[in-house]
């Protein structure tokens, strides 16, 4: 392999470890035969790879998508955890398309070619649920709808990508200078999705190398972390902290943000102000109290039922949604995404096929509304946004008539 064709490369040795960092582009057939090669070359006892067990899952069984429990998604509250991941599924396999790649080629020939050598295979990645979690909770809730919108845009984009921006993503400084400027931009994003990931995996790292054997170990990680990375591998090296400390810092990255007594009480307060309001205008008059109720009912209704319908939602599920947000809104405890999604998969029950086409489906846009698991997380979501926005301007109106 010519010098030219080679990945960015940093070397840390540990007390008893000798480690290769090699930076990797998530789209290149040229990462993927550079880790081939080095992995045959006999040079290391071990591979740890940048993933998580779900995402080596969803790669040594493409299957796994079809035997989804949908209703349990629902109910646990990960719809929208999973439409994000099947979000930037689609947005790599865009990519991969133009570029003829197929998505993680370099992970891919590290778990072919570790399993085929017989060697251990680390999974160092913190689980991508909760870096999206984390994400979310750490951009402040008024930039938290262009997050949404951004991630949508990406789906819906069809721009292309050439081979050479692709190859590009090797080369460690244009990578850096890219991450530098991002993280400028946007500290809040920067920070879960880059920073604490290269921390997370430098701990897992050194928490799954044995005492003994495993003595040269190849790591596959994304150009972008190889910086940040070595620095944390060399950081704990010269600490030395005992190996409980580090299960339990890692611990605290696995887990997504606590939030705030008060953060919790802002549903209840919401509510109570709409009741309070209610209480107002019947106190002043019976019919003018009425009218307060209409409004929210129409306008918390309406705004669902409008997320239910661009979601392309069944007309019964549109009708949930009506009839459904103005009561779910004022109880925190149940939202009307449950509601809607759950009338819609029980009168449109996904087949078997759905589940198996998930992924190749969602990476075409119209594939969101064509597969009945995706459009069911769209009846979920945006009959959700839908009646978020709703009481917010349905409140502000019934402020404004008691204030007028």
């Amino acid at each position: 392999m010519s010098d030219t064709a080679a990945g960015p490369r940093e070397i840390v040795d540990l007390a008893d470890h000798h480690l290769t960092l090699l930076g990797t582009a998530h789209v290149s057939q040229a990462s993927a035969d550079e880790v081939s090669e080095l992995i045959r070359s006999g040079e290391f006892d071990a591979v740890a790879i940048e993933l998580c067990a779900s995402r080596h899952q969803s790669l040594v069984q493409p299957d796994a998508m079809a035997k989804l429990d949908l209703f349990q998604v629902l109910k646990q509250g990960k719809a929208g955890m999973v439409a994000a991941s099947l979000a930037l599924g689609a947005f790599q396999q865009r990519v991969a398309e133009q570029s003829g790649i197929e998505p993680g080629a370099e992970m891919r020939a590290a778990v072919k070619e570790t399993t085929r050598a017989g060697l251990p295979l680390y999974l160092i990645d913190r689980e991508i649920g909760v870096t999206l979690k984390r994400i979310y909770q750490n951009v402040p809730w008024y930039k938290r709808f262009s997050l949404i919108s951004g991630l949508l845009g990406s789906v819906l984009s069809r721009q292309k990508v050439s081979s050479e921006e692709i190859e590009k993503l090797k080369q460690g400084d244009v990578l850096e200078s890219t991450f530098a400027e991002f993280a400028e931009q946007s500290q809040t994003l920067y920070e879960p999705l880059i920073t604490e990931r290269d921390r997370y995996m430098a701990l897992k790292l050194i928490e799954e190398l044995p005492d003994g054997g495993a003595r040269r170990v190849l790591v596959v990680i994304g150009a972008g972390h190889l910086k940040g990375m070595k620095a944390h591998l060399e950081t704990l090296d010269q600490q030395r902290p005992p190996l409980d400390a580090v299960m339990q810092e890692r611990a605290n990255l696995e887990s997504a943000a606590p939030r705030s007594r008060w953060w919790k009480a802002i549903p209840w307060v919401i509510v109570a102000l709409v009741l309070t309001g209610f209480a107002i205008g019947f106190s002043r008059d019976t019919a003018f109290g009425w009218s307060l109720v209409g409004e929210w009912v129409l306008i918390n209704g309406s705004f669902s039922a409008l997320g239910a319908l661009i979601a392309l939602g069944h007309p019964l599920t549109i009708l949930a949604a009506f009839f459904g947000a103005p009561l779910t809104s004022l109880n925190p405890t149940i939202g009307v995404g449950f509601v809607t999604a759950g009338v819609e998969l029980y009168l449109r029950r996904p087949t078997v096929g759905d589940f198996s086409k998930l992924r190749s489906d969602v990476s075409h846009w119209r594939g969101w509304w064509r597969n009945r698991v995706a459009r069911t997380l769209l009846v979920f979501l945006l009959s959700s946004v839908g009646s978020a926005i709703a009481t917010w301007v349905a409140g502000l109106r019934i402020a404004g008539q008691l204030l007028g």
